[in-house]
């Protein structure tokens, strides 16, 4: 089975992926994962993936005999990176698990595709596709999942989530992303298990669930993430009302045009409480500056006030954020560069101030004026800087 997509493929008709295929030999080659999957769904595809019947020792042996640089960046587990001109390419060994514990596999090389398929968590990843031909092997329906854009366990679905626990989060991620069809089993088998989250490394956890959050319009999934269970394993300290407050933010942002942000979102979500904030921060090993910027916007009492402001005194980026959560307009941000302050200590000095605390009381006093003004050029800085020293000369 051929589709179009794949035949009309800017990433198939790629010399050095052709220099690749010559290199390995196409009938022990195949390209597979999301690469497969998005382009037959028409999607942007960011990543390439193969599968190999080689071992590494071989794959390496080859692309070095051709000419093409390598990197043994997962040797043991099977994987070799070609680096190619237009992007690197994960080349693996076909593997079987051998034993799991629901965190990591020990796995097995493997002779048969559909070996190296099975160990797979969902059939639309499960899709191989001919690196000459274009055929497509598919060993467990995932092109009809694909048709009903449907997120489907392979095999048991239980017996998946048990062989790394991560794929009750994987599941809600791609559900969000491809998925309009429910699986009955699969959510059965996710609200079941959601309990074997808790022995995820955080890291893992924060790595899907920010990338969830990152999507278009994940609101139905968490949705159901919470009524089944699942968030309050990993989120317990969001509630009823942090996911109206997502919801509410979630059509701010398309209404304002604004990207996506999964921070944003998360804070959102959050008690309006800076502390609870850094907990869940640390909680999900988020790096400082996450840490940093989801507890200012979890701290929701303080209302944004002036766009442009806010925007000098915490910056762009925070101030749109907090713009977006309180429902104010963020076209006052819109091509605007924050300016810099034209007044100088030294310029206080000259007026005959000493330097010390009363330079800085005045330096603040012109700016607070400067900025509630809306930022006048250097001759009103100092006519506010006159201003401002005449008034302290009545004190």
């Amino acid at each position: 089975m051929t589709h179009d997509n794949l035949a009309n493929a800017e990433w198939t008709q790629r010399a050095d992926l052709g220099a690749l295929v010559a290199a390995l030999g196409a009938d022990n080659l195949r390209w597979v994962g999301g690469a497969v999957r998005d382009t037959l769904l028409g999607l942007p595809v960011k990543d390439i993936d193969a599968a190999t019947a080689l071992h590494p020792e071989q794959v390496m042996e080859r692309l070095r005999g051709a000419g093409i640089k390598c990197v043994p960046t997962g040797f043991e587990h099977g994987t070799v990176t070609a680096v190619l001109e237009s992007g690197p390419v994960e080349v693996t060994t076909l593997r079987k698990d051998v034993a799991t514990d629901g965190r990591r596999a020990t796995v097995a090389f493997a002779e048969r595709w559909q070996d190296d398929a099975a160990r797979r968590d969902f059939t639309i990843n499960a899709l191989y596709a001919h690196p000459e031909t274009l055929e497509i092997s598919d060993f467990f329906g995932g092109l009809a999942d694909l048709d009903a854009r449907r997120v489907r366990f392979i095999g048991d679905a239980q017996e998946r989530i048990r062989e790394d626990h991560l794929r009750i989060l994987r599941y809600y991620r791609f559900q969000a992303r491809f998925g309009s069809t429910l699986d009955e089993e699969g959510e059965e088998a996710c609200a079941a298990l959601a309990s074997m989250l808790k022995g995820l490394s955080r890291e893992r956890v924060a790595m899907e669930l920010l990338a969830l959050l990152a999507l278009p319009d994940p609101q139905a999934t968490v949705q159901r993430m919470f009524d089944r269970g699942v968030l309050p394993v990993i989120l317990p300290e969001v509630g009823e009302e942090g996911l109206q407050r997502f919801t509410a933010l979630v059509a701010v942002e398309q209404a304002r045009g604004a990207m996506p942000d999964p921070i944003r979102r998360l804070a959102a979500m959050l008690p309006a409480d800076s502390k609870t904030a850094e907990q869940v921060a640390a909680r999900l090993r988020l790096s400082n500056a996450y840490k940093k910027r989801l507890a200012r916007l979890a701290d929701r009492a303080r209302r944004p006030g002036d766009a442009r402001v806010l925007a000098y005194r915490e910056g762009k980026d925070i101030a749109r954020d907090l713009l977006l959560l309180a429902d104010q307009p963020i076209t006052p941000l819109e091509d605007w560069d924050i300016p810099r302050f034209p007044l100088r200590g030294g310029t206080i000095v000259e007026r005959g101030v000493h330097a010390g605390p009363e330079v800085a009381r005045i330096m603040r006093a012109v700016e607070d004026r400067w900025t509630a003004e809306g930022f006048p050029d250097a001759a009103r800085v100092e006519e506010l800087l006159a201003e401002v020293m005449q008034s302290n000369s009545h004190m």
